[in-house]
């Protein structure tokens, strides 16, 4: 095995002292004659052990180490220039030269003068006569802790690097998942916006405040009931029982908020019947007047407002009409209607209409429609026909509810429009339509009337003015308005959560005067209110929420 000559040839430059033996003894030349091995021919293990040791033996053997060579026949060389040859006589003329120590054995050695010693070279024979030569490398070892603290980091970062993977392919595990989960929840919430119910925190809230008022009742009750309080007792039970199922509900199924308002609607009943008799031994509500009948003294107090929902299409939409179609041949058939306007408060573009409440609580079966003409919030349904002031004008639309076309269009003469004699608070209602038990109305105002409120009575199927009473009441200082049994009630705000019914004006006497008549609200404004003959109930649009009031009439004598 040879050793590779470049770096002999090295060790030699670095080795300054050993150049100069190295080139008196030729060497030199017989190293660079040597072919060069590959690098892979010789580990470093090997050319490290033949380059600090050579030995040979036999006749005419050479060592070709570099660093000892040591030779056992007549005329043996070595060619090492370090270390001595030794043989049998007849070796005359032998030469070696050396850089630090010599030493020869047997007869006919030559050796030269001029030697030169080495601090790191030592030398020993051995018992069979061979000689050992050991030399220490002046160059720095190789720096094995060093390698080895490199390999324990770098193992060290390859551990943590492979923990630092695993983690990130976990996450985007977890990523896909979550996308999948987002992408199934968006699909269910479409889905609950165009078909399903979609009950909020508010619906829960609204039936709290409402539960909560109830108990404040029976508080009262009890402290100010005449009689027997075991009606009361078995109320405030009842009560009690009702805010511990809401509760319920709220964290289990919000789909069950259509039973709990029937169940609040029962217990509501029940607590006016205790009210209006707590003076009295007996608990009985005097009897109400029958459907779309006339037969009392008028309005004379409204319930506090049942809160149906908000309107279908959104928060956004504060401004429209919702009520109940009604017809004096099928007065309890009637199908419900809500017509939202855009949100620029002016435009009547889509209304949708519901064959029950049920349907429309639940947004279910929902029939909707577009026009393109409808202006206001003044909006009625009346005998399955929907009228609407007719868009930037002062005509009237009678629209067929099967057909979704205009029938009929009609002007109403003198009226104003365009905002210039609207409600308070509410804008593009100058033309106001009503129904109640005798038919269709519309309420407006006139540049000859300077403003004040005009009432006409219109035939529901030529949209014909039949007649019309001037009143003294100034239409833009009220906020709304309403007819019952052909009297016109007016109201106007108190504040934020109050409206006030204030004045009247009975077209069957041609008289009017003040009311005081509180109304609760839960918005601010108050955009339309429908009279409903048969359910003698108000169908108010307020900012966007749908509500609903019952009446309370003044009983005639028997």
């Amino acid at each position: 095995m040879r050793p590779c000559l470049p770096f002999l040839q090295a060790f030699f430059f670095l080795l300054s002292p050993l150049a100069g033996a190295a080139e008196d003894l030729g060497l030199w030349g017989t190293l660079a004659s040597y072919p060069s091995p590959s690098p892979s021919s010789l580990p470093l293990t090997e050319f490290t052990s033949n380059f600090v040791s050579g030995s040979g033996s036999g006749s005419g053997s050479r060592s070709r180490a570099g660093i000892s060579g040591i030779s056992g026949s007549s005329g043996s060389r070595s060619r090492a220039g370090i270390g001595y040859g030794s043989g049998s006589s007849g070796g005359g003329g032998g030469s070696s030269r050396s850089g630090g120590s010599g030493f020869s054995s047997s007869s006919g050695y030559g050796s030269s003068s001029g030697t030169r010693s080495f601090s790191n070279f030592t030398g020993s024979k051995d018992d069979h006569g061979t000689c050992l030569c050991s030399l220490t490398l002046p160059d720095t070892t190789f720096p094995v802790e060093r390698v080895e603290r490199l390999e324990s980091t770098a193992l060290i970062l390859s551990q943590k690097f492979e923990s630092e993977l695993s983690k990130v392919k976990e996450y985007i595990q977890l990523i896909s998942i979550y996308e999948k989960k987002l992408s199934n929840l968006t699909v269910r919430v479409e889905i609950m916006e165009k078909d399903t119910i979609s009950y909020t925190e508010l619906d829960f809230e609204l039936i709290k405040l409402e539960v909560k008022e109830m108990e404040k009742l029976i508080i009262r009750l009890k402290d100010s009931f005449v009689g027997s309080s075991e009606i009361v007792d078995q109320l405030e039970v009842e009560i009690r029982n009702m805010t511990l199922l809401v509760e319920k509900l709220e964290t289990l199924d919000k789909n069950n908020v259509l039973t709990i308002r029937r169940e609040i609607e029962i217990l509501k009943k029940k607590l006016k019947e205790c009210e209006a008799s707590k003076v009295e031994n007996v608990p009985v509500a005097p009897p109400r007047p029958a459907p779309g009948s006339c037969a009392h003294g008028g309005v004379v107090n409204i319930s506090r407002p049942a809160v149906v929902q908000l309107n279908w299409r959104g928060f956004a939409f504060k401004y429209g009409a919702w009520g109940r179609d009604y017809s004096p041949q099928n007065p309890d058939k009637g199908l419900y209607w809500v017509a939202p306007l855009n949100t620029d408060g002016r435009l009547l573009e889509y209304y949708r209409l519901y064959n029950t409440l049920d349907d429309l609580l639940l947004y279910v079966n929902a029939r909707e429609y577009r026009i393109a003409y409808g202006q206001g919030s003044g909006t009625v349904v009346y005998k399955n026909n929907m009228y609407v002031n007719w868009y930037n004008s002062r005509n009237i639309a009678k629209v067929n509810l099967t057909t979704n076309k205009a029938d009929v269009t009609q002007t109403l003469p003198d009226a104003a429009y365009d905002n210039r004699f609207s409600y308070a608070n509410v804008h593009w209602q100058d033309i106001d339509l009503a129904v109640d038990e005798n038919g269709l109305w519309v309420i407006y105002a006139t540049e000859a009337s300077t403003g004040n409120m005009v009432i006409s009575k219109l035939n529901d199927t030529t949209l014909a003015v039949l007649n019309t009473w001037y009143t003294k009441q100034y239409k833009p200082s009220v906020t709304n308005a309403f007819m019952v049994c052909g009297v016109l009630y007016a109201t106007r705000t108190l504040n934020t959560r109050r409206e006030e019914i204030f004045y009247y004006y009975d077209t069957n006497t041609g008289k009017e005067g003040r009311l005081n008549i509180i109304m609760h609200k839960m918005q601010e404004t108050v955009q339309s209110i429908n009279y409903h003959p048969f359910d003698q109930k108000l169908y108010v649009y307020n900012d966007g929420y749908l509500l609903n009031y019952d009446l309370v009439f003044e009983q005639l004598p028997l």
